[in-house]
């Protein structure tokens, strides 16, 4: 499987990714060896899908990252902003991700 995942930074911005290795990634995130994620911890896991196709989930991360997908997701999450911290994340460039 392939999982596109969104990050929710410690600076109130969010991440998105894939990887074939979910929980793996993640350790690295929080171990702060990913240099897109490493000056913005903590970070927290709020949102991934799974695919069967690595082609589909590099297109789902894609539109993702897109203003769209970006609206898309703090949509979907709304609720879980509002009782994280009472509001939505801004808006903020994600770097490219390498597994």
């Amino acid at each position: 499987m392939y999982y596109v995942y969104v990050l929710h930074c410690g600076d109130g911005n969010l991440y998105t990714g894939y990887s074939a290795d979910l929980k793996a990634r993640l350790k690295c995130h929080h171990d702060g060896r990913v240099l897109s994620t490493k000056g913005r911890r903590p970070v927290e896991l709020v949102f991934y899908e799974a695919f069967a196709v690595k082609s589909d989930a590099i297109r789902r991360e894609g539109y993702l990252k897109t203003t769209a997908g970006k609206r898309a997701i703090k949509l979907m999450l709304r609720e879980w902003f509002k009782a994280k911290d009472g509001g939505t994340p801004s808006v903020a460039e994600d770097s490219p991700n390498t597994d």
